[in-house]
């Protein structure tokens, strides 16, 4: 198999899937097809998030602050749940691409059956740990009321999100892109309704100021889960589950296991090393007032640069995975180049874009002098990020897509936790270079990470792994 290595059958006795066919006559046609679903749901919670901002943003910074710090929390609750979303995704995209209807459906089924064993203890979490995780961050005063307040009402959408995250990671790993975009479509609009609804008491809601963002967003969760769950179960989508199916097989638990521990450690690693990089942009608050909400409205702007990356790399580890299952390595490797390729197009142009507009971009996301005072120039320093972020990216979501979970997690330690965090103290606190000076030590650890990832996936001796 030109050098990749594979003890499974010989490809001639494999059904391969429909979609690896169609990416072995037109591989970037293939991707772009099965990304723009996922791109219209990256837009879509988005635009969740960005809703979220833009009214902390008018009511004010200690809102912002505090309701951004809390979303970094809240995905650091999320990231639990790719302990099994991660191995979902690599198990039904090995089985779809053999032809393996029935076993995809099983292991769906034990999936579903592991997200709740992992969202009450993080619920429970959340509910205790809530004042000493603000605490952490330098909040005070009513930041650090409203992010107590806001995290234990966001614990119990993650109730919901358990859920929510694993069918979403079935489906794209059979190749079904669009279920979850009509769903995230839905909650887009229910968390718009509900959030502005109850911030400012409109029609038939309560008036609840700030913390009516965070109903908003737990109410678009409850739908999101429900209607997925019933996808599946009505089997409406490519997969389906049967109730017969959610019994405890020990073997398919311990492969999801297998493949999403190391990429919950990579999750929790990469998390923890963000929030220890918000402790350090705390501390240059003392010099520089606006840099720790200026920093949370660049990061979610920033969003939209890596959308499409995100987007073409869940793409991708559907058919890097089914590609695998069909024994066909060769074209794996080829995806997940072609992914790569057509994402930093679109990286650099908003790179450019950033540069340019970074002014009248924070001018219209926050009300406050001091925070365009410190993101204006940041925001043009990050423009220079964005190829290598997108690189990243793509190239991480195609390796778990493979099941190879194991060297991104040692990458995020090496580029997270050694370089980010003390390069970003030094220059941003030590320095006092304040929110440029820690963007410094962020850019170092993505043009680290993309390097790495980069040298990995184009090795292809991920292609060996057994899942």
């Amino acid at each position: 198999m030109s050098g990749f290595g594979n003890d499974q059958e010989s490809p001639s006795v494999v059904a391969i899937s429909p979609l690896v066919a169609a990416a072995e006559l037109h591989p970037y046609r293939t991707i772009f097809q099965l990304a723009w679903p996922v791109l219209a749901e990256q837009v879509m919670i988005f635009g969740v998030d960005l809703t979220d901002t833009y009214l902390a943003g008018q009511h004010s910074k200690a809102a912002t602050e505090a309701i951004c710090i809390a979303g970094y929390l809240g995905w650091m609750a999320s990231v639990m749940f790719s302990l099994v979303g991660v191995g979902a995704t690599a198990l039904v995209a090995r089985a779809w691409g053999a032809g393996q209807r029935e076993e995809a459906g099983r292991i769906a089924a034990r999936s579903l059956l592991l997200a709740p064993l992992i969202a009450i203890p993080v619920f429970v979490l959340l509910q205790v740990f809530a004042p000493t995780a603000a605490k952490f961050l330098y909040l005070e005063g009513e930041s650090q009321r409203i992010a107590v307040e806001y995290l234990r009402w966001d614990a119990y959408g993650h109730l919901c999100s358990s859920g929510l995250i694993v069918a979403g990671a079935v489906l794209r790993g059979a190749g079904d892109m669009r279920t979850p975009m009509l769903v995230l479509a839905v909650m887009n609009v229910v968390n718009i309704i509900v959030s502005t609804g109850t911030v400012y008491g409109l029609g038939p809601f309560p008036e609840l100021g700030v913390i009516g963002i965070v109903t908003g967003t737990v109410a678009a969760k409850f739908v999101g889960a429900l209607i997925m769950l019933t996808v599946l179960a009505k089997g409406w989508s490519f997969v389906k589950v049967r109730s017969a199916d959610f019994t405890f097989d020990g073997a398919i638990i311990h492969r999801l296991i297998r493949i999403g521990g190391p990429a919950c450690l990579d999750g929790l690693i990469t998390v923890s090393g963000h929030l220890l990089f918000l402790r350090v942009i705390s501390l240059t608050k003392q010099f520089q007032p606006g840099a720790l909400a200026a920093h949370m409205v660049g990061v979610r702007v920033e969003a939209l640069s890596y959308l499409p990356a995100t987007a073409w790399g869940i793409a991708a580890a559907s058919l890097v995975g089914q590609s695998l299952g069909a024994q066909r390595p060769e074209l794996a490797v080829r995806i997940g180049h072609a992914a790569a390729k057509q994402s930093l197009i679109y990286s650099a142009l908003m790179g450019v874009f950033y540069y340019f507009y970074a002014a009248d971009i924070f001018r219209f996301m926050h009300t406050d002098a001091d925070v365009l005072a410190a993101g204006v120039p940041a925001l043009r320093l990050l423009a220079a990020y964005q190829i290598p972020n997108a690189a990243l990216i793509v190239y991480v979501l195609c390796l778990r897509g493979a099941g190879d979970t194991r060297f991104p997690l040692w990458f995020a330690i090496a580029g997270v936790i050694c370089v980010r965090v003390p390069v970003a103290y030094y220059f941003g606190v030590v320095r006092e270079g304040g929110l440029i000076g820690a963007w410094i030590g962020m850019g170092a650890d993505l043009c680290l990470r993309a390097t790495l990832m980069s040298w990995r996936f184009s090795s292809a001796r991920w292609t060996k792994i057994k899942v």
